[in-house]
């Protein structure tokens, strides 16, 4: 009878390892996650890493990032995430979607990419900030932001200029991934940068190539270019 017990015990404790093991291999590290619909999307990486540390499961939606990018339009939310078997996915969850948050890792956990290493896949090439219609070149103010912090809001404060007064504006950083291919990320006036996805950010030696191309220059960014028009500043 007691062999019968020790056994079933044993077989408990294997059956705990291998749920605990299971669950471990199907997390997904978030590499960036933007939230809205169309063209009218913000970053919302930060925001997001903090909403799954914190909660098991919430309902997504403009409570949970602050802001409604899109207002009267139905939004979702899009995780670029890293799976267990290192390939990249898009998730992506409609507004008002329960998301369970045991699927990502943690950095409270250690187990996001952190500091200023190069654990980054994308090299930055340059830094645009304003509007379509009127911007700057930031890069030089971007890489001093990077020597001091991984993480910062961003705005006309960060970079000292209002380039398009009354209008909304944006940072446009554009960089080149490992395999050679060339992407925008845009963040909305007033979203955190994170710099953990840019490879050498706190080192700051990148955005000295030279650049010349256009403000919405999404090259072979496939899956914004669903979003945004490659031809509107012709």
């Amino acid at each position: 009878m007691r062999f019968w017990k020790s056994l079933k015990f044993s077989i408990g404790l294997v059956l705990v390892a291998l749920t605990s093991m299971i669950a471990t291999a199907q997390q997904y590290d978030i590499q960036r996650a933007d939230y809205g619909a169309g063209n009218r999307r913000i970053d919302v990486t930060q925001r997001l890493r903090e909403v799954v540390c914190s909660q098991t499961r919430f309902r997504m939606g403009n409570s949970t990032f602050g802001t409604d990018p899109a207002p009267e339009m139905k939004k979702s939310l899009r995780i670029f995430a890293r799976g267990a078997n290192g390939r990249e996915q898009m998730l992506e969850f409609p507004e008002s979607s329960t998301i369970d948050g045991a699927q990502f890792y943690c950095a409270n956990a250690g187990n996001w990419n952190g500091g200023g290493g190069d654990s980054g896949q994308y090299q930055i090439l340059h830094a645009e900030y304003g509007t379509e219609r009127n911007h700057v070149d930031v890069t030089d103010r971007l890489r001093e932001l990077a020597r001091a912090d991984r993480i910062f809001r961003m705005g006309n404060s960060t970079f000292g200029i209002d380039p398009d007064h009354g209008r909304i504006k944006f940072l446009h950083i554009y960089a080149r991934g490992r395999d050679g291919r060339r992407r925008m990320f845009e963040y909305r006036e007033g979203s955190t940068v994170d710099g953990a996805q840019f490879s050498g950010w706190r080192r700051a030696e990148w955005g000295r190539e030279g650049w010349n191309g256009r403000w919405n220059d999404r090259d072979d960014d496939r899956d914004h270019d669903r979003d945004r028009d490659h031809d509107r500043d012709r």
